[in-house]
């Protein structure tokens, strides 16, 4: 999809006054994949993992990254995804924080769901700055943002969390036990009951990472993110898949990035793909970089760019059928997917095919 000048900086104004944009193949011919996607086998529930309380039979949890501090937004969120999904199937919540939970933070959230619920703590290596990080230059970076009037400029716990989410929330002792996640964050919406589990759904299909929502990256935060990811694919082509996503990536064949990402505040996905050798020898890459603090990449582009080349197209899934609205911007289900799921939102009311979503090019890459 051809997108106009005006309509990106629009976007761009959008995304300055309202939220930051989340931290979400060579031209030769890679005749390798280097993620398979699960069996039915693999499929079953580890017995280190707590069980269910519902229907639910897959080696899943729902994964929420929040502070104490989060506590109303994290009750609103829990509430819409227990109605309209989790009161039936009853998958176990993982709360992680990098300080410990407090216990009325404990006592509030445990009477939002009968499911079980564990709370963790994030090891102190895996949050914040590493040592080695040149201070000064990453002060220089952040003064540089700040000076553009970027959105989370100066935020260095920011790119913490656009760097755990990177790279270490699934080494997490409290998520070794499951495969498949949905990650949830505080204040955000679902619309539409899920009648239908879209952990079965990945597995039946062969699927490794879901979306509902995918857009475009502010360029300034990630100015030598694709250079970064160039050199990699040099280095290791045999893990670039061979029927990639690189078209939903860029429109030149991998030479620039076009700066599409799917928005990775939700994500239901497969954790042995972020624990595979491919995507642990990217991100041990990108990190040593350390672009998560001389500039500010986030999760949203590092996940999507690793999806789109690492796997084959084929096992990337948008959940077009899940309502879901992180602000500003939400997912609209239509037609029979909106009287379905008995759906609350307008279904013209979405970013599907807005100026500044990238869900034609994503289609495109199927028709």
């Amino acid at each position: 999809m051809n997108v106009s000048v005006v309509g990106r900086k629009k976007f761009l104004t959008i995304l300055l006054s309202l939220v930051g944009a989340f931290c979400i193949r060579l031209l030769i011919p890679f005749t390798s994949s280097a993620f398979s996607s699960t069996s039915d086998q693999d499929f079953s529930y580890n017995t280190n993992a707590p069980l269910p309380t519902g229907r639910g039979t897959a080696n899943a949890t729902l994964v929420f990254l929040a502070r104490n501090s989060d506590l109303s937004g994290v009750i609103s969120s829990m509430q819409h995804l227990e109605e309209k999904f989790n009161k039936e199937y009853g998958y176990p919540w993982v709360f992680l924080n990098e300080e410990p939970f407090s216990d009325d933070f404990k006592t509030a959230v445990q009477k939002e769901s009968s499911a079980p619920i564990s709370f963790g703590l994030i090891p102190s290596k895996d949050w914040y700055q590493p040592d080695w990080i040149d201070e000064e230059r990453a002060t220089e970076g952040r003064d540089k943002m700040k000076a553009a009037n970027i959105i989370y400029a100066d935020n260095v716990p920011y790119r913490n969390m656009c760097r755990f989410n990177s790279g270490f929330f699934y080494k997490h002792p409290l998520l070794q036990p499951y495969r498949y996640y949905w990650r949830v964050e505080p204040d955000i919406k679902y619309f539409c009951d899920v009648t239908y589990d879209p952990f079965d759904y990945l597995r039946d299909n062969k699927k490794t990472y879901g979306f509902t929502i995918s857009f475009y990256e502010w360029e300034k935060t990630i100015p030598t993110l694709w250079a970064t990811v160039k050199e990699f694919m040099a280095l290791h082509p045999e893990h670039i898949a061979s029927e990639n996503a690189m078209n939903y990536l860029s429109d030149n064949g991998g030479d620039t990035y076009n700066l599409c990402h799917f928005w990775s505040n939700f994500e239901i996905a497969d954790m042995d793909f972020w624990r595979s050798e491919a995507y642990t020898s990217f991100f041990d890459f990108l990190d040593s970089k350390g672009g998560f603090y001389y500039e500010r990449w986030g999760d949203a582009p590092v996940h999507s760019i690793a999806a789109a080349l690492f796997l084959p197209k084929s096992q990337l899934h948008f959940f077009r059928d899940i309502g879901y609205r992180h602000e500003p911007f939400q997912h609209c289900p239509k037609g029979d997917d909106w009287v379905r799921g008995m759906c609350t939102c307008n279904s013209y009311d979405t970013l599907d095919y807005a100026p500044q979503s990238c869900i034609s090019r994503y289609e495109k890459m199927f028709q």
